[in-house]
């Protein structure tokens, strides 16, 4: 008895003494920007400025944007934060974000996301990738993004139409809008992508909806882990923490391998972004397999949660406002008139009303609240003497600058006029980032607009949408998912014309 309880002494003293090293080498990393002379916020041990896991009451976007606000009141043009006890940079001045995003990009070329290639391929893909790879990689993708390939794609878009349509006839109250959504652009990208039918529409539970829906799963554990692996990437890929889980990378990864093999046994052909990518190895370009797997799967992501996202918030922007609805609908239905009442890529590119109704639901709920960036070599911030050291993560702050109301009076109002050629004219540079800027721009931000655009153009012709009673109001966003969601979902009712 007396040797366990000895032991367990030890065992506490050791314990007690690794703490008190942790917390102590926190709290002297915690001196880093009281060292450099430049404005912070006081973090707290051990999550610094990030919220605590178990009390966390908004989403990182908001959490964000609080700094945001708080450090505009002050005058500041930048702050730092603490993830952890690693030291972020947030920028708050236009001037400051147009250097780091365009004018002097070869300091910040990387994002600076996690991702472990060794276990996890899948995650190396062009949206986490940085240096010189992403630039190779880049340049061989951006010729499948061009009008040209939009416009071969758009047939393919235009079929899924008539599963919604379908979908719609079987509803008309209490519509779970971002589901229904949801499911129409999983079904576009699919075939998009990888030239399946995935058939998401009629059956919920298919396979690509399920692994999809995964990927943006979050659990408060998930969501610590992948924060504390984007904050020391290097203790992460030890750790073995994944991006993404291996049951997703092993489905997406058989459906690219099995979708490839098949076409080459068969020599059959299809305007895809697989098919692309399959020509692009067929030309030489050094691309792998596992690099094709990859980029399938962050294009299926991205196209199909972005998009649904912002068609979902457009939608209830509509249903409370129905003078904006109307106005869109008579637009809608004017220019299909001289297409013989048929969405063409040419008739959504006259709609001007609706691009200024979705670049309002982008500027209001941008899916991305906030990009990163990291520096790859020091920088002297202009007109300041503060150094960026190489590694250091920056902050770019979508969501608050979109809410600020120094470019956007009344930024809680639902708009589309900021977006006329007038009022466009006069709007500040960098101050309306939804896609980013720069060279790191969203490279597929052509096909999501697209793509949203022929889902709203089908469904604000066909019916007309009121907010149920069942959406909260005012909207509450949820507090554990990176993309902005409503908490409870955006319900609607709809009334067919």
């Amino acid at each position: 008895m007396s040797l366990l309880l000895s032991f367990l002494l030890k065992l506490l003293s050791v314990v007690i003494s690794l703490i008190v090293v942790v917390v102590t080498v926190i709290k002297w990393k915690h001196q880093y920007w009281a060292n450099r002379a430049i404005p912070f916020f006081p973090p707290r041990v051990p999550f610094g400025n990030l919220q605590n896991p178990r009390r966390k009451k908004y989403s990182i976007g908001f959490h964000i944007k609080n700094f945001y606000d708080q450090a505009k009141k002050m005058g500041w043009k930048h702050c730092g934060l603490y993830f952890f006890a690693s030291p972020v940079y947030l920028v708050v001045d236009l001037d400051y974000l147009k250097h780091i995003m365009s004018t002097d990009f070869q300091y910040f070329v990387d994002r600076g996301m996690y991702y472990n290639e060794k276990i996890d391929p899948i995650s190396a893909h062009l949206f986490a990738l940085g240096g010189t790879r992403w630039k190779n990689l880049r340049s061989k993708l951006s010729p499948t993004f061009t009008s040209t390939k939009m416009k071969m794609m758009f047939p393919t878009l235009v079929e899924c139409v008539s599963l919604l349509l379908d979908a719609m006839v079987e509803k008309s109250v209490q519509i779970d809008i971002k589901e229904l959504l949801g499911r129409f652009t999983t079904d576009i990208i699919g075939s998009c992508a990888f030239g399946l039918d995935c058939n998401t529409i009629k059956e919920e539970n298919s396979p690509f909806r399920h692994y999809g829906k995964k990927v943006f799963f979050s659990t408060k554990l998930r969501t610590l882990k992948l924060t504390f692996a984007s904050s020391f990437p290097t203790l992460g890929r030890l750790l073995r923490i994944r991006q993404v889980s291996s049951d997703v990378s092993d489905f997406f990864r058989k459906i690219v391998k099995d979708t490839i093999e098949y076409r080459e046994e068969n020599q059959f052909s299809r305007p895809d972004f697989l098919q692309m990518l399959i020509d692009l190895r067929k030309e030489g370009a050094e691309i792998s397999l596992d690099e094709v797997i990859a980029q399938c799967f962050i294009f299926f992501l991205a196209g199909f949660e972005t998009s649904s996202t912002t068609m979902t918030f457009a939608l209830y922007e509509l249903a409370k406002n129905h003078q904006i609805q109307d106005k869109l609908r008579d637009e809608i239905v004017q220019v299909l008139r001289k297409y013989n009442d048929e969405i063409t890529y040419e008739g959504i590119t006259e709609m001007k009303y609706l691009d200024q109704v979705i670049e309002e639901s982008l500027r209001k709920y941008p899916p991305l609240p906030f990009v990163t960036r990291t520096c790859v070599m020091d920088y002297k911030v202009p007109h300041s003497d503060l150094i960026i050291e190489k590694g250091r993560r920056v902050i770019l702050p979508i969501l608050a600058l979109h809410h600020d109301p120094q470019f956007w009076p009344e930024p809680q109002n639902f708009d589309p006029e900021r977006f006329n050629d007038q009022n466009k004219s006069l709007r500040q540079q960098y101050s309306y980032i939804p896609f980013g800027e720069g060279p790191r721009f969203c490279i597929g931000k052509k096909f999501g607009l697209t793509q949203t655009k022929v889902g709203l153009v089908a469904l604000i012709k066909n019916y007309e949408f009121s907010v149920n009673s069942k959406t909260t109001n005012p909207l509450k966003m949820a507090a554990n998912t990176f993309i902005l969601s409503a908490e409870g979902g955006i319900w609607l009712d709809s009334k067919k014309l």
